[in-house]
């Protein structure tokens, strides 16, 4: 479909599946950070290892108050974080009450929102996977191939100089953050997940083990969670600098507005 006021062409570039797999992810993340974050606040520490520490001190992160102040610890350095952390709306918790679902102190209802959207997530994921095997969407889209590694430099370039290229595959910077994503960080935080779960941890225990331990495996998550949300917010940039009407456009209905001499696949 021509477009002769901009010389651009409208394809079709995302199919329903990947469409469908996209908002239910992005509603599925919503409802796990946020409540992944209430059950955090019921115990604000990260720890290494297979157990919390008492007699020892394997903490890598803790977020507390003193008095009135909130107070972060990374290792052994601590940092004032009152009024976003350890303490804020003149109440001491860990994240504040407008970052966690729900708002007040529930752990328990917190715990279930966050097992029904977890296991969303985790079927969601494997449908994603199964029809992207199936269609040779995973082989032709995602995976980096050695041209995109040979032009990485120059896209990363372009992106950093806010030049962006609408064509009808994904760019090498593209391709291998969604690699690092899709096969990365959400296999972790499934994985970490699972470690997490008494009943899965017993049915499974080698599984927090090669995690090195159930702690670990909960600091993981945290991070893994955390690189997610840098994920989001870069991915929201890029989305209103390459054109939010054209972008959103394609991920609602799968038309996408290429620019000219870009309609074959690189």
């Amino acid at each position: 479909m021509k477009h002769a006021d901009s010389h651009s062409t409208l394809i079709r570039k995302q199919t329903l599946v990947t469409r469908i797999t996209h908002w239910t992810w992005a509603v599925s993340m919503f409802f796990l950070l946020t409540t992944g974050l209430q059950i955090f606040n019921a115990h604000p520490i990260l720890y290494i290892g297979d157990q919390s520490g008492f007699e020892f001190n394997n903490a890598v992160l803790s977020i507390g108050s003193d008095e009135e102040r909130g107070i972060s610890t990374i290792f052994d350095v601590s940092f004032d974080t009152t009024g976003l952390f350890g303490f804020s709306e003149g109440e001491a918790r860990a994240f504040p009450t407008w970052a966690t679902i729900p708002s007040y102190t529930d752990l328990a209802t917190g715990r279930v929102i966050h097992f029904f959207f977890a296991w969303i997530f985790v079927i969601t994921i494997t449908l994603w996977a199964i029809s992207g095997l199936v269609t040779g969407h995973l082989r032709r889209n995602l995976l980096p191939t050695k041209e995109d590694l040979k032009s990485f430099g120059a896209d990363l370039r372009d992106h950093l100089r806010f030049k962006f290229h609408h064509t009808k595959t994904y760019g090498p910077l593209q391709k291998f953050t969604y690699a690092l994503v899709l096969f990365g960080l959400f296999p972790l935080i499934i994985a970490t997940g699972f470690a997490m779960s008494p009943g899965l941890n017993a049915a499974f225990p080698w599984l927090a083990e090669i995690l090195g331990g159930r702690q670990t495996a909960r600091t993981l998550h945290f991070v893994a969670a955390s690189l997610l949300v840098l994920f989001f917010l870069v991915h929201i940039l890029m989305v209103v600098l390459a054109g939010p009407i054209n972008e959103m456009r394609s991920i609602i209905t799968g038309w996408y507005r290429i620019d000219e001499g870009e309609t074959d696949v690189r």
